[in-house]
């Protein structure tokens, strides 16, 4: 029997950690309880076998986790607040707004939104001419259009929503009524602490990160240490025992899937049986379930806490196109399927089921795009170089999917009489 490496009561604290990096004592005691009863086995855990910081800070009652990828998904970070739905990833504009008023709070904990837009103002107009940080003009004057101004507001409380949301700062008033009037007085306050220890990576400045080459970047950031961020250091830690683990590992617990083929080794960690049985032991001890082929890995979790990936549940028209897609794919006959291809098995479907997908009669290659887009999310596609062109991972070769017509049914909130049934009828 394969040794748990955490305590069953940690899991699911552990989970939510992966998923969301943070646990709050006033938002969530029993996890924060959890992990405070157990703070040095979950410590240990997430460093020795992820080379992951757990950092909890007493005063402020939060817990915070610190990930660190060299292959940085990029699919996933912060979404913007919304009043309903799950909201889309935030911008670079958002996120590089949100670094500039930590900045200017770690200088004055408690200011006011209009004091904070000058002077977030005044940096990015004395760097906007090196293309080191966007132009920020939130004043409608010459040269500056009113749409503009108005956008640059929007971009900054999308910024302090996101700190908000963190636990990092406090708003003392209504956020969306300050997007529409200039005039209104909303005041910020900030916990240094919080804002210390925000931030996974060292600076920027220190790691001389505008004379380094685009591609370098994320390998420079993810470094533990000012030596290790250098080139050849980089190179070295990723071809190392060691750091083939921590990549594998990662991808094993962050990742819907896993390669086992994606290794700069011939024969690939997680192919060996050392690494196939620790990382097996890693997944177990966190409570997710994987499912192992020579050539793939497919990692879940039957909680739903590590994940908001929701596939296939859901009756949306383009999931339902996602799984008539995945149907077709494990009998497809080549390594890539094309956009052409796929717009000409909806136009298949769409004569035997007319009703299926009406509302994209005329944008079949728009519901293309956005089923491929789903297949890719959960680590069924790739994307490649060309664009309308995917690669087919193994992954396709898990799933079974049988898509049927639906009788009629009355029109409510989850079906309408112009929909057809797609429904995933089992996994092997």
């Amino acid at each position: 029997m394969t040794p748990r490496l955490l305590d069953p009561d940690l899991a699911d604290a552990a989970r939510h950690l992966i998923l969301t990096c943070r646990i709050s004592s006033s938002e969530d005691p029993i996890r924060y309880r959890a992990v405070l009863r157990h703070r040095r086995e979950i410590t240990d855990f997430f460093r020795t076998e992820l080379g992951w910081g757990l950092h909890i800070h007493d005063v402020g009652g939060t817990v915070r986790l610190h990930k660190r990828r060299d292959d940085v998904p990029g699919d996933r970070g912060p979404r913007l607040q919304r009043r309903s739905g799950r909201g889309d990833l935030a911008p670079t504009p958002v996120l590089v707004l949100a670094a500039l008023v930590c900045e200017q709070l770690w200088r004055r904990p408690r200011i006011s939104l209009r004091e904070l837009l000058q002077s977030v103002a005044q940096v990015c107009a004395a760097e906007a001419g090196t293309g080191r940080l966007p132009a920020f003009r939130i004043v409608a004057a010459d040269g500056v259009s009113k749409r503009e101004a108005q956008a640059a507001r929007e971009n900054i409380v999308d910024a302090i929503k996101l700190l908000r949301a963190d636990g990092e700062i406090h708003v003392d008033a209504d956020l969306e009524r300050a997007v529409a009037d200039e005039n209104a007085e909303v005041f910020i306050t900030a916990d240094r602490d919080a804002l210390a220890n925000k931030f996974a990576s060292l600076s920027p400045t220190l790691l001389s990160l505008s004379s380094r080459p685009a591609g370098q970047h994320v390998a420079t950031l993810t470094a533990a240490s000012l030596p290790d961020a250098e080139p050849e250091a980089v190179a070295q830690r990723q071809a190392s025992v060691e750091g083939r683990r921590l990549a594998a590992l990662r991808r094993v617990v962050d990742d819907p899937a896993a390669d086992p083929g994606d290794d700069p080794n011939p024969v690939g960690y997680l192919a060996s049986l050392a690494g196939r049985e620790r990382a097996l032991t890693v997944a177990a001890s966190l409570g997710l379930v994987a499912t192992v082929r020579r050539d793939w890995w497919e990692v879940t979790d039957p909680t739903g806490t590590a994940s908001d990936v929701d596939f296939p549940q859901g009756r949306k028209t383009e999931r339902q196109a996602a799984l008539a897609l995945l149907s077709h794919l494990p009998d497809h006959g080549a390594d890539q399927v094309s956009e052409d291809e796929i717009v000409a098995l909806f136009a298949q479907i769409r004569h035997g089921m007319p009703r299926w997908a009406a509302g994209y009669a005329d944008r079949l290659d728009a519901l293309a795009r956005a089923a491929a887009a789903e297949l890719v999310a959960v680590g069924l596609l790739r994307i490649t170089g060309e664009p309308g062109i995917w690669q087919i991972t193994p992954g396709v070769n898990l799933w079974r999917v049988r898509a049927r017509q639906g009788q009629p049914g009355r029109p409510g909130r989850h079906r309408t009489e112009n929909e057809a049934d797609v429904e995933e009828d089992d996994r092997s």
